[in-house]
């Protein structure tokens, strides 16, 4: 390998798969109504932790953001071995996640001289950040050096774009994303709100009445998009992504699929789902579902 990857856990690819990929996950910290705190995807798995949010209705859980120590425990070992470290992380406009992977690229450079650490803050979150990630390994693989890597990896955060909807406004009104008349107002109407993410922050897509409209209303805005932008999905990365149903997931995610094949794009993966990690759920509940696509560099 050229380079070594770490990613902070809100990358949402799980603990499994960030080993298939050889990568060292950090983990945010999560904890619900109380002050024990769990590591993501370390102390408990992402389903059991929506399970404890959904068991208990109207208690908002917190997070806290990786540790110095935490990122020096992950470089330590590699830089140890002399391998280029490129560390990815969580929009900085979300958290200070970045900055202390900073901090500890510059505490371990002086520890051990010779190490190289390069830090990116992706401006990504969740399931775009994800396959930011997957695309860094590819480089990887494919030889590519660090400072390679890191040139071709700048143009797609650009291209990144997430579609998605949830079924409790409280949590998002409890997360300042909008305000408590419009969560009650919500809340009566039965409508859900239709959430996007673009140019490193999170816009408003417009609403649904109901969850099933909602789910409509979502493939229907990212298959608008495809065809807007004239998109061809043999140089993009595509995921559909949830929280606690799985079942439900699986019947949505087929019909972004079948949608696909009717507009034309030959066999697109989007079957492969990724779990979205508490780091992300916290503000949206445990019923988080949708779409997301940012393009590949190679």
């Amino acid at each position: 390998m050229k380079f070594r990857i770490v990613s902070d856990s809100s990358c949402d690819l799980g603990r499994e798969r960030m080993e298939r990929l050889g990568v060292t996950m950090v983990s945010f910290y999560a904890a619900v109504g109380d002050e024990v705190y769990y590591r993501e995807e370390r102390d408990i798995p992402t389903h059991d932790f929506y399970q404890m949010m959904a068991d208990r209705p109207g208690v908002f859980p917190k997070t806290s953001m990786p540790t110095l120590e935490d990122y020096l425990e992950a470089f330590r070992p590699l830089a140890a071995q002399g391998d280029p470290i490129l560390c990815i992380c969580l929009n900085a406009q979300f958290s200070g996640s970045c900055q202390t992977a900073l901090n500890a690229a510059a505490e371990l450079e002086e520890e051990v001289p010779g190490a190289q650490i390069r830090v990116v803050d992706s401006q990504l979150a969740t399931v775009l950040q994800g396959l930011f990630v997957e695309e860094a390994a590819a480089l990887r693989d494919a030889g590519l050096t660090l400072e390679e890597a890191v040139e071709a990896l700048k143009p797609l955060p650009a291209t990144g774009r997430i579609f998605f909807t949830t079924n409790d406004l409280e949590y998002l009104r409890h997360g300042g994303r909008i305000g408590r008349a419009a969560a009650a107002t919500g809340t009566l109407l039965k409508v859900k709100p239709l959430i996007g993410y673009k140019d490193a922050g999170l816009i408003s897509d417009g609403i649904a009445q109901g969850r099933k409209k909602s789910l409509v209303k979502v493939r229907e805005l990212f298959f608008r998009h495809l065809e807007r932008e004239r998109i061809d999905l043999e140089g993009y990365r595509v995921a559909t992504g949830f929280g606690l149903d799985r079942e439900e997931h699986r019947a949505f995610a087929q019909t972004v699929y079948d949608g696909l094949l009717d507009l034309g794009y030959d066999r697109p993966e989007v079957l492969h789902p990724y779990q979205i990690g508490v780091t992300i759920g916290v503000h949206t509940g445990p019923s988080p579902i949708g779409v997301g696509l940012i393009r590949r560099a190679i």
